[in-house]
């Protein structure tokens, strides 16, 4: 039977070299595995009203794209977003180890070419009763603790992920957005029932958040990307998605919180509070927002999930910048058009050379790692500011780095400057007690190695009332 429904697929395959007009594609595979499959799907209000594909590769990657059109077209958009591997497999009989990743590539395509054509074109009636709300899946699991409880509501759940950089050179498995990591938060979804979409958003990222990321360095600058990804990529793409799918919220499984007032508010968990990553947003995504792990710690989120029998209950956190995942910060300027090394000299206040450098570009404010002492004495270094034009970085004892006033540019507030009374200089770094003049930030306590680039968030209390940019 199998063998049977795999051959009737191959010998007449559903859709192969249709395109629909004002279809949406979706594209998986590629020169590195020899198999290639594009599936293109046209949504008309809630039903993917007609599909097609193309394959390169071996037979069973045009019999699962085959299978893939064939479950989908004339079908319920989020009956569609229900399908994936299994789905896929099942409809071949089931294929072999050997095989099944041409299931994988079909569910791929599918869901890419799904939430485009969703996000551009879906027009979704309310549910029946009850609301809907839209969670944003990574694969973690702090994301599927914050779809259990919403479904917990009586909610209906759809779940989205965002697929936001693919490079060779990174760590897929290591990423929260690359196409490993969103291939693993459709499976966690499907096993929770929840249909789920994907959105590539990899030109907009690119544009949005990395070439800013590298411009930054190259003007000696240490940038905050998450602050610009959640700030004006990744949330409101999802808020619009919502919108189409007539979802009433869009639920994320950061630790942050929203008040009665609609300002953001820090997590009751001060060790994973995402609330400054978050500050960005303007108050109208705030509004469409909600965040069902803001008045829980980490251990908790954990014991929830291995209760729920959730497969990533003890999956490890991912660690630094997405797009760094499994290569360095040098490394991957280099790969993607950052400075050159560019060896200078290391200078102290007065200008005398007391080392050398790679590069200018390459030195954060506050950097102590490298430095070694200076003058011919063992007292430690720490850059206290560098010159990319110049090509020099100046260094001084810890000392040097104290200040009590900041500079600040693209001031963003959310309430008046005088009820600003603290701001956190750094993610995760202790808020410091402040006062507000235009851009100017008058610390009431010196700080150590304010950094230019890096985000100031404007604090009263636990309440996020704006952001800004460090300018010196």
């Amino acid at each position: 039977m199998a063998d049977e429904r795999f051959e009737e697929h191959l010998r007449f395959p559903q859709g192969r070299g249709h395109e629909p007009r004002g279809a949406h594609a979706g594209v998986a595979g590629g020169a590195r595995c020899g198999d290639v499959v594009r599936v293109d799907l046209r949504v008309e209000g809630d039903l993917v009203a007609d599909a097609g594909f193309a394959a390169e590769g071996c037979g069973a990657t045009h019999a699962a794209a085959s299978a893939a059109v064939e479950l989908v077209r004339g079908r319920p958009v989020l009956d569609a977003a229900r399908v994936g591997t299994g789905a896929i497999s099942d409809a071949l009989g089931g294929l072999s180890a050997g095989k099944i990743h041409a299931a994988e590539l079909a569910a791929d395509a599918l869901a890419s070419a799904l939430g485009a054509a969703v996000a551009a074109d879906g027009a979704l009636a309310p549910p029946a009763s009850g609301e809907r709300l839209l969670v944003a899946m990574s694969g973690g699991v702090d994301s599927a603790v914050a779809a259990l409880r919403s479904a917990e509501t009586g909610a209906e759940i759809v779940a989205v992920t965002l697929e936001l950089w693919r490079d060779e050179a990174n760590d897929a498995e290591g990423s929260c957005c690359s196409a490993v990591a969103v291939r693993r938060a459709r499976s966690v979804a499907h096993s929770m029932g929840i249909p789920h979409l994907t959105l590539d958003l990899r030109e907009a990222f690119r544009v949005g958040v990395v070439e800013p990321w590298v411009a930054a360095h190259a003007a000696g600058l240490t940038p905050n990307p998450c602050v610009r990804c959640n700030g004006e990529v990744r949330l409101d793409a999802m808020v619009a998605l919502a919108d189409r799918i007539a979802a009433a919220a869009l639920v994320t499984g950061h630790y942050a919180r929203v008040g009665e007032d609609g300002l953001l508010r820090s997590a009751v968990d001060a060790d994973k509070d995402q609330s400054y990553m978050l500050a960005a947003l303007d108050q109208a995504s705030i509004a469409r927002l909600r965040f069902p792990l803001g008045e829980l710690t980490k251990p908790e989120v954990r014991e929830l999930a291995a209760r729920a029998g959730l497969p990533v209950a003890r999956q490890p956190d991912s660690q630094d910048l997405c797009f760094l995942a499994g290569t360095t910060r040098e490394a991957f300027l280099a790969r993607h058009g950052g400075p050159a090394r560019r060896p200078g000299a290391l200078v102290d206040a007065d200008g005398r050379v007391v080392g050398r450098h790679d590069g200018a570009h390459a030195y954060t404010v506050g950097q102590r790692r490298g430095l070694g002492g200076g003058g011919g004495t063992h007292t430690p270094l720490y850059v206290t500011a560098t010159d990319v034009e110049q090509n020099t970085v100046t260094v001084g004892p810890r000392a040097s780095l104290r200040t009590a006033r900041v500079h600040l540019r693209d001031v963003r507030l959310h309430r008046p400057a005088s009820e600003v009374a603290q701001a956190r200089l750094r993610y995760h770094a202790t808020p410091v007690p402040c006062t507000l003049d235009g851009e100017l930030l008058e610390l009431h306590e010196p700080v150590w190695g304010i950094a230019p680039g890096q985000t100031a968030v404007l604090l009263e209390g636990d309440r996020v009332l704006g952001c800004a940019t460090i300018a010196r």
